[in-house]
């Protein structure tokens, strides 16, 4: 864990199992970090990502939670992605061009335990090429991901996840919501 933390705090890439699929990470607030992900997956940076914490303080740090979002993630057998208005703290190269983002509160023991560590929010996106499907399992990822990364995680390499991806929803700090992704 000592080891992944401080390839992190470096500005390193990851490649680790999620609550969903297998994803590429790195510290959410490192802006050549993010970068190298989007070149690793060849992936436009108009298209933004989602970023994981492990705490409900950590995500209200972030952004100013509506009421509905903690009675879905409550409700929500399967994991949900919950896009909010207006973050905080945030490199702008992690946001939609309407400045919102993606959150996902994990119950993962081990990302729980990763970002904790690193005391930042971890930046996740699948672990494919853009456009590719997405790996629900470690032997799903392509050989040239796997080379481009500067950590693999061992952890759950033998399993397949139960979830092809979050459900996605947005929230709007005006009360409206929107499920883009069931």
């Amino acid at each position: 864990m000592e080891e992944v933390i401080q390839i992190l705090k470096s500005g390193g890439t990851i490649l680790y199992p999620t609550d969903t699929i297998w994803g590429i990470g790195c510290d959410a607030t490192n802006v050549d970090a993010i970068q190298k992900i989007y070149d690793i997956k060849k992936r436009e940076p108009s298209k933004s990502l989602i970023i994981l914490v492990e705490s409900e303080k950590r995500l209200q740090d972030l952004v100013d939670v509506p009421e509905m979002a903690w009675e879905i993630m409550d409700l929500s057998d399967k994991p949900v992605t919950i896009i909010y208005d207006q973050p905080r703290g945030l490199p702008k190269i992690l946001l939609a061009e309407d400045g919102s983002i993606g959150i996902r509160l994990v119950k993962n023991k081990f990302l729980k335990k990763l970002i904790s560590g690193l005391n930042q929010p971890l930046v996740s996106t699948s672990a494919n090429l853009s456009g590719d499907p997405s790996p629900l399992s470690f032997s799903d990822i392509s050989p040239s991901i796997i080379n481009q990364v500067d950590f693999v995680a061992e952890q759950q390499q033998d399993e397949v996840s139960a979830y092809e991806g979050s459900s996605i929803i947005r929230i709007w700090n005006d009360g409206r919501i929107k499920v883009i992704r069931e």
